[in-house]
């Protein structure tokens, strides 16, 4: 026997004992699992928590952010999101991220032909209903024939400002509606 298969089989003989060892026995197995009477347990499971996290057999999040107090606006709440949604309802939407701020529509053509569609994305900065907290960017494919297609960015187009000003007004009508039926 030479020393490489030597230290393999030392290598493996600690392998499986350790592997056996850490494992337990079911003695240990049944003192772990204690069987349970329902009779004897709270039927509310916020109790039954309160007293397992007493007696150590759970654990409490309750206070592991500090003392944070966490403001968040769901997308119902918030006007700019609904105005823009009321306002892109007309298109289909590819990608709607709540949570990152942003929507992309798929490819629009209001053409039979299909030769020119646009592709529009909504992106929030902030949540206030600002012209600077809302940018819009606006992309047109253009095709010779369905293999040749090019795209490009449109900058300072018409349909960007059009929907950047009534998504502002309709998110600023929005928010002037829920103010007054507080």
């Amino acid at each position: 026997m030479n020393i490489q298969n030597f230290t393999k089989l030392i290598i493996i003989f600690f392998s499986l004992h350790f592997l056996l060892t850490s494992c337990g026995t079911a003695e240990k197995l049944k003192n772990i699992r204690k069987p349970v009477d329902l009779r004897s347990e709270p039927l509310n499971p916020d109790e039954r928590a309160r007293r397992n996290v007493n007696e150590g057999k759970g654990i409490s999040l309750k206070n592991l952010g500090g003392n944070k107090k966490t403001s968040y606006e769901f997308s119902t709440s918030n006007p700019m999101w609904r105005a823009s949604l009321e306002t892109l309802d007309f298109l289909p939407l590819a990608t709607i991220d709540y949570s990152g701020g942003m929507i992309i529509t798929d490819w629009y053509s209001d053409d039979s032909a299909g030769k020119e569609s646009i592709k529009i994305s909504v992106r929030f900065l902030g949540t206030s209903i600002a012209s600077e907290n809302l940018k819009i960017i606006i992309h047109k494919k253009t095709c010779a024939n369905n293999i040749n297609c090019k795209v490009n960015l449109l900058t300072s187009s018409k349909i960007e400002e059009e929907l950047h000003t009534t998504i502002i007004r309709k998110a600023a009508s929005l928010e002037k509606q829920s103010k007054e039926k507080k």
